[in-house]
């Protein structure tokens, strides 16, 4: 075409009127995840304050699944009624979720659904009975080991592999009949694939990692070990904690390589069983934490087999936008609107729903 004076005019005003391809895309990821319901499935706060909540709003999440003490059943039923006086003195800020639409209903008012869990059975002081006083003051999930063995079985960290004692049998039957959402991210082997095979209900793995990316990490999940928990219907969530993701920072240790984690976990067990966690505050963990405070201490506290990195964030990750970021890096590798709403929130409602209602 043969350009004039007039013409190029016309045409620079229209390729300025006109957005770009890119400007196109953001617009219709977030028009997405602005609809989405967004659920962290293990979140907590170094502090429940004004930053705190600035980070949630900016996060665009509906809900998260915490992580409240354990020492022992007191210090449970602390945290429990610590829970229900915040959501009181904020309720225009936090819901505490006792069934699957709680979540629904914290998007539909702008604010935060928070599902009580424990990341251990230790607050049980060996009494099966004592779920159902929990789930009474508002737990909805716990899970049966922490690193090493407790009474209900061994965790990842544990020398040995014996799986789950008869009490740990009890107690997934009682959590069933509660309606207690059973998690098995820290356990061990044989206690995973017995906490799925003892379990009438749907489970959840709510942070974890798959093996093939971080071979021989005791907290990753092995191929077999996720496809149980899809067979028995339950959602296996990514954690986006950076030492979990992969061994060197900055190399392996990226936003693509945590997609890498979830498409190998959707290509394993379907799409209908991944979803999304965080391992950390929603402010992220730069903000607050130092080598000598976070750090060092996991280097006495964790078996050198979990290979804790420093830092332990990917910066993508780290921020309140991460899920934003990780639409963009999905959508970028051609995945479909519908699958990026189940990881993000959809599918741990659906299981919720199927566990406890609502």
């Amino acid at each position: 075409m043969h350009v004039t004076r007039r013409n190029a005019i016309a045409l620079t005003a229209a390729a300025i009127a006109a957005p770009s391809a890119a400007a196109q895309s953001s617009s219709r990821l977030d028009r997405l995840y602005n609809n989405a319901h967004v659920i962290d499935a293990l979140s907590f706060a170094h502090k429940w304050d004004d930053d705190e909540w600035a980070a949630v709003q900016q996060s665009g999440y509906s809900g998260i699944v915490t992580s409240l003490d354990r020492r022992d059943l007191q210090n449970a039923i602390d945290e429990l009624l610590a829970w229900k006086k915040r959501a009181e003195e904020f309720p225009d800020r936090y819901l505490i979720a006792l069934n699957a639409g709680d979540f629904a209903r914290a998007k539909r008012e702008k604010k935060l659904a928070v599902m009580m869990n424990f990341q251990n059975s230790t607050m049980l002081d060996g009494d099966v009975d004592n779920i159902d006083a929990l789930h009474a003051l508002g737990m909805r999930c716990f899970q049966l080991t922490y690193n090493f063995r407790n009474l209900v079985g061994d965790g990842c960290l544990e020398r040995t592999n014996a799986g789950l004692s008869d009490f740990g049998v009890e107690v997934v039957a009682r959590m069933n009949k509660t309606g207690v959402l059973v998690d098995l991210s820290h356990c061990g082997s044989q206690t995973t694939l017995d906490g799925i095979a003892f379990s009438e209900k749907p489970v959840a793995i709510t942070h974890s990692m798959v093996e093939k990316f971080r071979p021989g990490h005791p907290r990753a999940k092995t191929d077999d070990q996720i496809k149980a928990l899809a067979d028995k219907g339950g959602v296996f969530g990514v954690a986006a904690l950076g030492y979990f993701i992969g061994k060197n920072p900055g190399t392996d240790t990226t936003i693509e390589r945590y997609a890498d984690h979830i498409e190998h976990a959707v290509k394993t067990i379907g799409i209908e069983h991944v979803g999304l966690s965080t391992d950390f505050p929603v402010r992220g963990l730069e903000s607050w934490i130092t080598k000598e405070d976070w750090y060092e201490p996991r280097l006495t506290i964790f078996k050198p087999s979990y290979d804790v990195q420093w830092p332990p964030y990917i910066p993508e990750l780290d921020t309140p936008d991460r899920f934003r970021n990780l639409v963009a890096v999905l959508d970028r590798r051609g995945w479909k609107t519908g699958d990026l709403e189940r990881l993000l929130g959809g599918n741990w409602q659906r299981l919720f729903k199927d566990v406890f209602g609502g």
